[in-house]
Formats: C-alpha cells, structure tokens, sequence
C-alpha cells in the first residue's frame, strides 16, 4: 500500500498510519530522545522524523510536546503502581521486614528494564507545566504512601528503628535510583547479587 499524506482539520496526516501503531511509536520515540538530549532540546519536527510522519501528523496524537511529556511521566507512574499492585500480593499477609525486601527488589527490577522512563521521570520533573506537575506529583506520593506504609508498619512493630519515616521513604528510594546510574548487565554482579545487596543497606539503615 503506498503511503501518503492527506489533510484534515488543516493537519497533515500519514494515510496507513493507524493510533495503535503510531501513537505507542510516538511516544517510544520521545521517550529515548528526550532521554538522550533533554526535553528542551528535542522538538517535534526532529520526534516526527525519528517515527516517519510528517511534523504536522504528530498533532492528530498528541496536542503539544508538553501534553507528551506529562503523557509519558504518568503513563511511567501508573505502571510502577500497577505492577507494585500485582507484586505487593506476595508477601501482603508477611511481616514488614519481608515486604520491605520485596518493595526493594521490585522497585530495582522494575526500573532496570526502563532506565529512559525514570530518568525522564526524574530530570524532566521541572519541566512541566503546573497542572501537569501536579497530576504526576499525585502519582508519584501515591507510590512512595506504598514504601511510608510499610515503615510506618515496621516501626509499629517494632522491627524498623527509623526517626522520620517520610525522610526514609525518600531516602531508600533514591538509594534504590542509584542503582540505574552505573549497574550494567554483564558485569561483575548480577541483577539478583545487587538486588541482595542493596537489600542488605536498606535493612541496615531502617533497623538502628
């Protein structure tokens, strides 16, 4: 099928191009390049020629490279809650000592595999628009209410000795980050030895 570009709406659009192909490719190919250059450095001429649609095509997905920022963070947050959702159920009935190993495990597993989703995640943050800013925040508390809880549990039980467990909760989660600025496969450790290790910290720094 020959593909060529018609007009609606004053916009130009790919004709063969379908929103359940285009759209997720849009988006992948936003993700890697605002990962690789920066939000601000990419525009949606250089997006639209990376995905092979013509600039103006872009706008029949997505209004404005804001909207496809914010579209990207939160779509990042709702399948990190999500997944913690399906993943929490393991060791729902455990003690807090167990759910906090499974949180870290997850939560380093999880954002292994999608290294331009959390670095956007966390770079691009003041970048966003106000309203935008707010709507991903939501999700981003909603997620780190998930870790508090099961400090906040621990130290009832007395089996976390932690001060401020907001100040924790921040505090294991950008320990956890840092996983992504220098883990490489194949290296001297596996995924699985520093996930181990990296439990090992978390459980000494919340345990006194």
């Amino acid at each position: 099928m020959n593909i060529c570009s018609y007009t609606i709406g004053g916009m130009a659009r790919t004709q063969g191009s379908h929103s359940d192909i285009t759209g997720p490719r849009i988006r992948a190919v936003a993700l890697q390049l605002f990962a690789q250059h920066g939000f601000a450095a990419v525009s949606m001429r250089q997006i639209a020629k990376e995905v092979g649609v013509q600039a103006g095509a872009l706008y029949n997905y997505t209004p404005d490279k804001q909207s496809l920022l914010s579209t990207l963070m939160e779509e990042h947050m709702r399948d990190v809650l999500a997944a913690w959702q399906a993943r929490r159920v393991e060791t729902a009935e455990a003690g807090a000592q167990a759910q906090l190993e499974n949180f870290t495990r997850f939560h380093i597993r999880f954002h292994m595999e999608r290294p331009d989703a959390v670095f956007i995640a966390y770079m691009e943050l003041r970048n966003l628009s106000e309203d935008n800013f707010m709507t991903v925040e939501v999700l981003r508390r909603s997620y780190e209410t998930e870790l508090q809880r099961i400090l906040d549990e621990g130290v009832a039980s007395g089996v976390f000795t932690v001060r401020d467990t907001k100040v924790a909760t921040l505090a294991v989660i950008a320990m956890l980050n840092g996983v992504m600025t220098w883990y490489r496969s194949g290296g001297r450790l596996s995924l699985e030895e520093v996930e181990t290790a990296y439990w090992d910290m978390v459980r000494k720094a919340v345990s006194g």
